[in-house]
């Protein structure tokens, strides 16, 4: 390979890095805000005592958590809503309150 070409692949290389990396700190930083706005709506929801509607299919869920089995209870959540573990996991433990 000539030098030119390898200047030329090496600075393309380098740009798609840079743009990786942009994209990555921005769904960073709403990862973040999203996660800010949920403890708000937390905290909103304990002080006024709102809860989440009761779903039928949820009952199992309560009693997963009822037997101490929270895993479980984040692992049908899933199946059930089809979310990520993440929000799986947020909502099981705002059911354990």
């Amino acid at each position: 390979m000539n030098t030119t070409l390898m200047s030329v692949t090496g600075l393309l290389v380098l740009a798609l890095l840079l743009l990786i990396s942009a994209a990555d700190r921005r769904a960073k930083a709403q990862n973040r805000r999203i996660a800010r706005l949920e403890r708000r709506i937390d905290l909103l929801s304990a002080h006024t005592g709102l809860q989440e509607p009761d779903d039928p299919a949820h009952a199992e869920i309560d009693e997963l958590l009822g037997q101490g089995k929270k895993i479980q209870a984040i692992k049908r959540h899933r199946e059930l809503t089809g979310s990520d573990l993440v929000e799986a996991k947020t909502a099981v433990e705002r059911r354990m309150r």
